[in-house]
């Protein structure tokens, strides 16, 4: 077994890997590969693959949360290990190859998520469990039926829509998304990267919900073949309790669905009630969950 740095070429097999594991996550090969040659802007982000029989069968990534405001914040990410190759140290070297990264960075407060049955070892490893998060999925056959659009609102995909209104209306929404970090600071250059120039993003099913020619509401979806991500869906709070968070998620599947999607999935944190219970009302169901963990760098 051998650590070593995450190539581009190493996509396929990362996204085999992944698919194992979490199979209710939407990252394609593609996407996959460009986050590996061309890491975010400004996060010191970088990925460790563990080799085994000349096959990946281990993965994480490591970053500087550049989103928010806090200081000294950092990621690791997506930590797993193929099931054939447990309990034999590839886990703990992954993650103390990505702690030994960000050390030098001056990272000394790091968040890691883990699956209920990876809580022992989160713990071992100085990780306390601070937030559940629920993952979903939602069957598009048939897709929710699309209402009407209330007056003086319009439903557009974000393909026609100007990304700098979208990219205020994700920053005014966000800020108070639960979680255990704020996000509270993200640029610009990084929303692009992060969210406008993903590969993965459907500009033409995700939409986006104008109030008078701004960005209320909106709902983006990330596509891999017939599989969906609804990476987020906000609203900015001058014009919650409208139910135009709602309308613009129902959209965005309708549209996905129209175009050949056949699951979507998504996640929320347990305590974001309005998100949670706009999922259950278009019928989303619970696959599984994870927890955020939260360790102190020494």
């Amino acid at each position: 077994m051998r650590i070593r740095v995450a190539q581009p070429d190493d996509a396929p097999a990362v996204v085999a890997l992944r698919a194992v594991i979490f199979p209710y996550l939407v990252r394609g090969v593609e996407s996959t590969r460009k986050m590996i040659a061309e890491p975010p802007p400004g996060e010191d982000w970088t990925a460790f693959v563990a080799e085994a029989d000349d096959r990946v069968v281990g993965w994480v990534s490591a970053e500087r949360i550049g989103t928010t405001a806090a200081a000294d914040v950092g990621g690791i990410n997506l930590l797993h290990v193929h099931p054939e190759h447990r309990r034999r140290g590839i886990g703990t070297a992954l993650l103390t190859t990505a702690t030994d990264y960000l050390r030098p960075l001056g990272i000394r407060r790091v968040r890691a998520m883990a699956l209920p049955d990876a809580l022992p070892f989160a713990r071992r490893h100085g990780y306390e469990p601070s937030r559940e998060v629920r993952y979903s999925a939602l069957d598009l056959n048939p897709a929710p039926a699309l209402p009407e659009p209330p007056p003086g609102v319009r439903l557009r995909p974000i393909a026609d829509v100007d990304p700098h209104l979208l990219y205020v209306a994700d920053v005014a929404s966000a800020v108070d998304e639960p979680s255990d970090v704020p996000v509270d600071a993200k640029s610009y250059e990084s929303w692009q990267y992060d969210v406008w120039d993903n590969l993965g993003l459907d500009k033409t099913a995700s939409v986006a919900a104008e109030v008078d020619g701004a960005v209320a509401a909106f709902s983006l979806v990330k596509r891999d073949g017939d599989r969906m991500w609804s990476d987020y869906t906000g609203s900015v709070p001058a014009y919650r309790g409208r139910g135009l968070a709602r309308l613009a998620k129902t959209a965005a599947l309708h549209r996905a669905a129209a175009n050949g999607v056949r699951v979507a999935y998504t996640s929320n944190d347990e305590a974001n009630a309005p998100m949670l219970a706009i999922n259950a009302r278009l019928g989303y169901r619970p696959v599984t969950s994870q927890w955020s963990c939260l360790a102190d760098l020494t």
